[in-house]
């Protein structure tokens, strides 16, 4: 018999009532990370598994638990963990990639000591260096609501976590070998849902229930569909929407959504579909199939497989224009997130930032204002700590592209906290994209197509409700523009999600900081940091 949905959310908050008035609660997890054989696509794999699972264990915890995470390397070469989406507020020691801790050695272990602060969502982590997440150790991370804060919509019956992403028959290994090689990665073998090509999913009829489905893939965007169901849109990263309905959604690479689906169709099986968006010319679209059963369904819903929508990328970006961010809505604070008008603030600065794929020193590499990020031997973050001379490459990236010969460089930008920033992303290629920003929500107030970014394009910004998240896409040969208020102190990775374009160098890092030494701003570094390269053998 399929497998019910999990029904975390009533568990939690009836946890979360009893702990009312009590300090923020802890959650304990260990976490043994391993090499173990997978079989995702019928042929056996060496995939990485945490505690013998693939995907890895899900966490489920409300706002503001501190989560404990004992990871322990069993792995033959260092290892570390991001948590795509967890603000680490005053906390980027605990961030896990490369510029702010030293990787996990083999036969070691590394305790991370996070909150999940002020934040509800949909939320996933996964492993950070050495192409690590295409072997697997990823999983989902949803961050549930106080009791005392309301979210805009009923209580739903259940819900369901979906980790969707493409997937390679070849090991990660490999797939890095081939990227050191200077030849880019293949299209991928096959889209998964939880680590497998279906799902099965199983409702009431006549019930509403909450679907989270988030891309854990490497490079590929994807369209997701239910046959003969609408989608309610309902949490984008971790703030509520205006709750419009969809027949279909397009995800991208690093990014969640979570939306309502109400079962009210006849009791039958249908179709869950998931396929690649804006494929290469010569390749053939990839498609996972998941049911949607009705507990009472004894048939197969008729007719074909619910078709996806047109590849042009219009169609894409005008559904990307039309998540509003829902100013009355609580998000995990009881303010409504429409009282910071950021509309109404004057920016201190503009980044325009191009991607490129130049060829530095012989090799083929991604770059950002023409500078490929080489990750140094000392996390940026324990080199500025200890003030350690002649390593950190400060403001070397252009705030705009010069037309500058690219060159490899650990470019770190300097911004002062409580700055207000806008930062254009400028494809300048022939490819989706999507970028990260780590400690933050943005709000994305702008999209173009086919062309470059000017000034003028401000005229068109959303400055009232523009949908606030992490991560955003930028279509081919265009640009997107968002606006950030720069509250977090710490080292924070700016990447591409698209894993490929990362690990050869699309990333940089910005320096959030102020002179005003105080916890109210950051925490110190934790007394179990791991001290490598020029750090090694510090006081902590």
């Amino acid at each position: 018999m399929p497998p019910r949905p999990s029904l975390p959310l009533a568990f939690l908050l009836l946890l979360a009532a009893r702990l009312a008035g009590a300090d923020d609660p802890y959650r304990y997890f260990t976490w043994i990370v391993t090499y173990g054989p997978i079989n995702p696509l019928g042929t056996t794999q060496q995939g990485i598994l945490i505690n013998g699972q693939f995907p890895g264990p899900r966490i489920d915890c409300v706002t503001n638990d501190n989560l404990i995470v004992n990871v322990v390397n069993n792995l033959d070469e260092p290892f570390l963990i991001t948590w795509n989406g967890i603000k680490q507020r005053k906390n980027s020691w605990q961030d896990g990639v490369a510029g702010t801790n030293c990787p996990i050695p083999p036969g070691a272990n590394y305790t991370y000591k996070f909150q999940a602060k002020d934040q509800i969502g949909t939320f996933t982590y996964f492993p950070s260096v050495a192409l690590h997440r295409a072997a697997g150790g990823f999983g989902a991370l949803n961050v549930y609501q106080r009791p005392s804060i309301p979210v805009p919509y009923p209580l739903p019956a259940g819900d369901f976590t979906l980790l969707v992403g493409d997937w390679y028959l070849a090991g990660h290994d490999q797939l890095r070998q081939t990227l050191d090689s200077g030849a880019p990665l293949p299209f991928p073998d096959a889209l998964l849902i939880n680590g497998m090509p279906s799902a099965t999913l199983v409702g009431d009829q006549g019930r509403t229930y909450l679907l989270r489905v988030s891309n854990v893939g490497m490079k590929t965007s994807i369209n997701f569909r239910i046959q003969g169901h609408s989608l309610r849109l309902a949490e984008v990263e971790g703030t509520h929407p205006v709750q419009n309905v969809y027949d279909s959604l397009d995800v991208h690479v690093g990014q969640s959504v979570a939306f309502l689906v109400t079962l009210d169709q006849p009791p039958m099986d249908y179709a869950v579909v998931a396929s690649t968006r804006f494929n290469p010319a010569d390749t053939t679209p990839l498609t996972a199939v998941g049911t949607l059963h009705y507990s009472s369904a004894t048939s197969m819903a008729p007719g074909p497989l619910p078709a996806g929508p047109p590849e042009e990328i219009e169609w894409s970006m005008n559904q990307a224009r039309s998540f509003r961010w829902n100013l009355t809505a609580s998000a995990a604070r009881p303010n409504p997130q429409g009282s910071f008008h950021y509309g109404t603030i004057q920016t201190s600065r503009t980044l325009v930032l191009a991607s490129s794929a130049p060829v530095v020193a012989g090799q083929r590499r991604y770059a950002v204002n023409g500078v490929s990020f080489v990750v140094p031997d000392t996390p940026l973050k324990l080199l500025d700590n200890y003030n350690i001379a002649n390593m950190i490459e400060w403001d070397s990236v252009p705030e705009r592209p010069d037309g500058g010969a690219p060159r490899p460089g650990t470019p770190v930008v300097r911004l002062n906290l409580h700055e207000f920033v806008e930062v254009v992303f400028q494809n300048t290629e022939n490819e989706m994209q999507s970028w990260h920003l780590d400690g933050y929500d943005f709000w994305v107030v702008g999209y173009g197509n086919g062309g470059q970014w000017t000034e003028n394009e401000r005229l068109n910004y959303n400055l009232v409700d523009a949908q606030a998240r992490h991560t955003v896409q930028v279509y081919p040969n265009g640009w997107s523009a968002i606006l950030v208020s720069l509250d977090n102190q710490g080292m924070w990775n700016l990447r591409s999600a698209n894993w490929d374009r990362q690990y050869l160098g699309q990333q940089l890092y910005l320096r959030v900081w102020t002179a005003e030494q105080s916890f109210s701003n950051e925490y110190s570094i934790p007394t179990n940091a791991i001290l490598c390269g020029r750090a090694a053998g510090l006081p902590h």
